[in-house]
This record gives C-alpha cells, sequence and structure tokens, in this order.
C-alpha cells in the first residue's frame, strides 16, 4: 500500500510547471500543498494562495512529509534538501551541480536521518540511468559508461553536422529556444555533463570524488577546420563524458569532445536527446535513449522518483557501502586528435607517440596518444582560440 505524500515544492520554472502538468494528469496518492517561489510579483498558473517566498514555510511544516527541490541557485538548493533531510522530510531533486558537489555528504544525512534523497531527474532527463545503475546493475562489473548527458551542447553539434550552422549560429539558436543559457559555458564547457557524471559513477562504482578532480573540456573552440577534417574522416564530433574500468580495479573519468564513428551508438543521438551506453561483464551493451531535457521530460523522472517515495524507496548506494576497491586514477593513456597554432602545446603535452602530424599555413594538428595526468595539468590551455583537442574514438 502505498503512503500518502504531501509535498512542499521548490521552483515553479520549467521543470515544475511540466511535473504540475503531469500531475494533473494523474490520480496518485499526493498533493502539492506549498509551492516555494523568488519572484512574488509574477504572474502563476495556479492559485496565489499555493505559492510562498519563504523556504521555512515548507521545512518547518509538519504535514509536508517530501520536498521536492527544482531551483537553479546550488548554494540554495544544498541548504534547501540538507535541512529537508534534517527534519525528516524525504526529498526529490534535479539538481546535478548540488549533489555533485555535496554527494558524500548528502549519502550521510540520509543515513543518520532515516530520509532519502532520489535524483532520477538529475542525470539525463528522462532516461532512468540512475535506477538502472542502481538496480540493474548493482552486482554487475561494469567495463564503462558513457553518453551524451548535455542536449544543449547536443543540439549545437548537430545543427552544425546536420545543417551546416557554424558554431555561433548554432549556439544563438540553442539560446533562443532556450535550450542554451545566455552564459552558456556550463552546457559548452562540460561542466555540466561532468557534475553527472560524478553522480553516475557513484552508482556505476561506488566512487564519490569532487567535480574539481575530473578533466572536463567542452566545444567552445571547436572551428570550421576541426569540422572540416571530422567530416572528411567520416566522423562527428560529440561531447561525451566517460566512466571507465582499467587496469587493477581503476576508474578514470572525464569529459571531452569525441570524434564518433558511424557505428557508435552516439552517432545518430541527435538535438536535445541524451544517450548512455553501460558495457557490462555479463550484459554486454546497453543502450538507453531519451530526451535529455525539457519541462515535461525532467518532470516524467522528477515524478518517478516521488511516486517511488510512496512506497518508502532509497538509494542503497551498494557499491559505494561494499567497497569493492575501485580507486580513482588518472593515469590512463587518450588518442586525441589536437589542433594548435603554438608548436610549444605538443611538447607541454608531452605525447607518447604521434601517429599523423599535418602542416598547413591556417591549419595544424596531430594524432596521437596523451596522458590524462598531462591534460589535466595543461587544462587552461585548452580555452584558448586556436587549440581544440578531442578523443579519436
Amino acid at each position: 500500500m502505498s503512503n500518502k505524500l504531501t509535498i512542499g515544492l521548490f521552483g515553479f520554472g520549467v521543470v515544475g510547471q511540466g511535473l504540475n502538468d503531469i500531475i494533473r494528469t494523474k490520480d496518485l496518492n499526493l498533493e502539492i500543498k506549498k509551492i516555494a517561489i523568488k519572484h512574488a510579483e509574477k504572474k502563476r498558473s495556479l492559485p496565489a494562495e499555493l505559492f510562498t517566498t519563504d523556504a521555512d514555510v515548507i521545512l518547518n511544516d509538519p504535514e509536508i512529509n517530501t520536498v521536492v527541490e527544482l531551483i537553479n541557485d546550488t548554494d540554495a538548493a544544498f541548504k534547501i534538501v540538507s535541512t529537508a533531510l534534517k527534519n525528516g522530510k524525504n526529498v526529490v531533486s534535479a539538481s546535478k551541480k548540488m549533489i555533485a558537489l555535496h554527494l558524500e555528504e548528502l549519502l550521510h544525512l540520509q543515513e543518520e536521518h532515516g530520509t532519502s534523497l532520489l535524483y532520477e531527474g538529475a542525470v539525463c532527463g528522462s532516461i532512468p540511468i540512475i535506477r538502472n545503475l542502481e538496480e540493474y546493475y548493482d552486482n554487475e562489473l561494469l567495463y564503462s559508461v558513457r553518453g551524451i548527458f548535455n542536449g544543449s551542447s547536443n543540439y549545437i553539434l548537430s545543427k552544425i553536422f546536420n545543417e551546416n550552422q557554424d558554431y555561433s549560429a548554432a549556439l544563438k539558436q540553442a539560446q533562443d529556444l532556450g535550450f542554451a543559457e545566455t552564459d552558456p559555458i556550463s552546457d559548452v564547457g562540460g561542466f555540466d555533463p561532468k557534475y553527472k557524471l560524478v553522480i553516475a559513477a557513484s552508482h556505476a562504482y561506488g566512487i564519490i570524488t569532487k567535480p574539481d578532480e575530473i578533466l572536463n573540456i567542452g566545444i567552445q573552440t571547436l572551428s570550421a577546420k576541426d569540422i572540416q577534417y571530422a567530416r572528411e574522416k567520416n566522423y562527428k564530433i560529440k561531447l561525451v563524458p566517460t566512466a571507465l574500468e582499467f587496469g587493477e580495479r581503476q576508474v578514470v573519468l572525464y569529459v571531452i569532445p569525441k570524434l564518433i564513428r558511424s557505428d557508435d551508438f552516439l552517432y545518430n543521438v541527435e538535438n536535445e536527446y541524451n544517450g548512455v551506453i553501460v558495457q557490462a561483464a555479463f550484459a554486454d551493451q546497453q543502450f538507453f535513449f531519451g530526451k535529455g531535457a525539457g519541462g515535461h521530460p525532467t518532470g516524467s523522472a522528477v515524478l518517478s522518483d516521488i511516486a517511488a517515495l510512496r512506497y518508502g524507496y532509497r538509494y542503497e548506494y551498494k557499491k559505494y557501502r561494499n567497497n569493492r576497491g575501485f580507486a580513482l586514477s588518472n593515469d590512463y593513456v587518450l588518442n586525441v586528435y589536437l589542433r594548435y597554432d603554438d608548436d610549444g602545446l605538443i611538447e607541454k603535452l608531452q605525447f607518447k607517440e604521434i601517429t599523423e602530424r599535418f602542416y598547413a599555413p591556417d591549419f595544424k594538428y596531430v594524432i596521437g596518444k596523451v596522458e590524462l595526468n598531462s591534460l589535466l595539468d595543461n587544462k587552461e590551455l585548452f580555452n584558448q582560440d586556436g587549440v581544440f583537442i578531442a578523443e579519436v574514438g
């Protein structure tokens, strides 16, 4: 039998309204009692008495047993979620940056106070990847988890490769449609998919790490020359976060553009869609595909978590608690394409091997193997004009 949920909702933006739309179509054993918002003067589609600008109205209400947090302010989101858990309320959140930054603390708060935090909507929108990593693959050895975790950057790359738009035009179109922010660096710089990768890796391998320890290189320096090279070699470029086991139970995590061949599942993941490939020892390769952004797709993932709470569901973090001996390591070698202007960059990166080198007055690149540690040590160089790097698939 399901428990009655009385919900306090924080945030009534795209996802909050999408969630409300879905709830209205369902006959569920739940009620949204109060919605906390930032701007009281803004017109809303629901009665004014449902809204408040005082977070404590929700956090201190003993009748509210479930908090749903869907705001953009990372610090405020952590305060809301941690306070709710301490106050004995279960929580559903879609704040990937907040969860990635505070995951270990949030795990211990759940344990200490007997509460549950669920966050399916924080990773890949409508794709139920967290629940699958947590439940389906709980006793499975995973060789890798990789994919397209960010709909904004993927939309831009789709327009470039499918409609011959240049980077600036594709970015502006993504911004006009609401897929990318006015300052798009979190998406195009690979930060957003990195936060999601941190969360996914905790369920896939039991490794909890800080985002700052993981390399993220984005697509903001992509040029027409890189696009030309990819097309000539029959590649598409995608921004791909990767979690990979190698060596003696070592796991590497990184986010970098990748040159994808047509036989890769990710090759045909376009626009705002996300795709996740799980390579397992026994289940072999499995592919998850769905919309990674938008009010209704993300709202459906949030509602799935809310519905699970009616039956007392919580993440068990089995691989983390069982301490299966995985360790985070950056002693990993990548095969990369590097476009550059300054020959000194090749020396700085200390390539272990160069298999192809091209010189022209306006275009220089190398293909070769380089250590991830070297990329980390020089990561600021990849934000400069005249430099673009991508893993070669």
